[in-house]
């Protein structure tokens, strides 16, 4: 017999049916009446199945009574209508197969609370919380919808090293990739040669894919890069991760209209789609994690996205009654407090645009007014900026000019120089964290919390 999740058994209407589970056993609890209740969980859905295991079973004393949390099961029986209050059905068992035992005394998943905190010393096991395992649900459903999105929109995915010679960002917090013998190279007081490693050249793990893919949207139109980046940022606080995932559109022949168009509707289907494929798990953050998520997160899904230019927030904000942590004056880099207020002044969603040359990279489109840059950032009620982009710089000269202000070696870039010499075109896109996004929808506090393993500075366990 083929087995079936948690979740098919929880949703069947068509009963009673035969049926087959596998999964973890949460909890045991046996009747006077000479029976047990397990609940049992598979990791597909929020919720538990009851199975009630009758005592006739021949390993009822010898296994079914010596069950505890953790517990690897395969129990076969009959799915039926549950007489049960919160529970549309119950399995009643046929045969329990124990698969793996779990010790009761050690295992650190009891029914007490843990922190957060205290479950990242577990994240080997943290999944099969009942916060953790929503976490990956909504997690695995944004990741999807994602592909979706771009696919359906005419998107080519694209896959962009993860070893590179370039930094997008021009920020240089980089991790470095040697083979070279470091332990040798320290002893012997000599600087390291990067022509004797293995690229022979200075090799970085990558920041963004983005400079990568303008490559190829100069060539496919429109492609997307999903995949892993890395910033050597010593932060520890509850919005970084020196380890992250980043979705990353680059369109050729779009300018900076078209790409917050483009990000509006994006932004609207991925949270449109956790709001309508994991309901469960999104009424239980609403309930659990943060009140009126559901309410916010229908907001940004309902409501048209404000514009707003940099220079009108500045305006706005150094002329509110509001007092801030950070002074705001033109030209500084907002913080999110001020991205906050402007959210909440416009009620909803909010893309701000043409910041200041002086703060944004060197690829960023040059305005004609030579002051700012045709950037924008897209800004969510409670949160700020969730998305991060702009019209890209296609005229050569000018980003020759921008590279020399930041100090870059054109020589390094000669490729994406030369995007600009043949065929160049007006091209735009933007970056979405991934771990940024399913914090914003699931109200988790700490971005620890939203990827199955946490690299932060000081810690790379598992």
């Amino acid at each position: 017999m083929d087995w079936i999740t948690i979740d098919a058994c929880r949703r069947c209407t068509d009963l009673p049916t035969e049926a087959e589970i596998r999964g973890w056993v949460r909890t045991r609890r046996d009747s006077k009446g000479g029976f047990s209740f397990l609940e049992v969980n598979d990791g597909t859905c929020l919720g538990n199945l009851q199975v009630v295991v009758p005592g006739e079973l021949e390993n009822y004393a010898s296994e079914v009574q010596k069950l505890t949390a953790g517990c690897s099961v395969i129990i076969r029986g009959q799915l039926l209508e549950s007489p049960a209050k919160g529970q549309a059905t119950e399995l009643h068992a046929e045969s329990v197969q124990v698969t793996g035992w779990c010790d009761g005394e050690t295992y650190p998943l009891q029914k007490k609370r843990h922190s957060f905190e205290k479950l990242r010393e577990w994240s080997h096991l943290r999944a099969r919380t009942n916060t953790l395992g929503a976490v990956m649900r909504v997690r695995n459903r944004l990741s999807q919808s994602i592909h979706r999105f771009f696919d359906e929109a005419g998107f080519f995915c694209l896959h962009t090293p993860i070893v590179t010679a370039s930094d997008c960002e021009g920020a240089g917090e980089m991790f470095r990739v040697t083979t070279l013998n470091l332990d040798k190279l320290a002893g012997s007081n000599r600087p390291l040669d990067a022509g004797q490693d293995f690229f022979g050249k200075p090799t970085h793990l990558t920041v963004s894919g983005q400079l990568e893919g303008e490559t190829y949207a100069s060539a496919m139109s429109k492609i997307y890069t999903f995949g892993p980046t890395f910033r050597a940022e010593n932060s520890n606080t509850s919005r970084h991760l020196a380890e992250f995932w980043m979705v990353e559109p680059e369109a050729a022949f779009y300018d900076l209209s078209d790409n917050m168009q483009l990000a509006e509707r994006f932004l609207k289907r991925i949270f449109s789609d956790c709001l309508d494929s994991c309901a469960e798990d999104m009424a239980f953050f609403d309930e659990r994690i943060e009140k009126g998520k559901l309410a916010q997160l229908q907001d940004v899904v309902d409501k048209p996205f404000e514009h707003m230019t940099y220079t009108d927030a500045v305006d706005r904000l150094t002329s509110s009654d509001e007092s801030f942590e950070y002074p705001v004056k033109w030209g500084i880099d907002l913080q999110a407090e001020h991205e906050k207020y402007l959210t909440q002044l416009v009620d909803g969603p909010l893309i701000l645009t043409d910041y200041p040359a002086s703060i944004k990279p060197f690829y960023m489109r040059v305005s004609d007014d030579g002051k700012t840059v045709a950037a924008m950032d897209v800004l969510v009620p409670g949160v700020g900026e969730i998305i991060g982009g702009s019209q890209r710089e296609e005229r050569l000269d000018v980003l020759q000019r921008r590279m020399a202000e930041a100090g870059l070696d054109e020589q390094e870039y000669w490729w994406y120089v030369d995007l600009r010499r043949y065929g160049s075109v007006p091209h735009a896109g933007f970056g979405l964290g991934l771990e940024r996004a399913v914090q914003y929808v699931t109200g988790m506090t700490n971005i620890r919390d939203v990827i199955p393993f946490p690299r932060t500075p000081g810690n790379a366990d598992f």
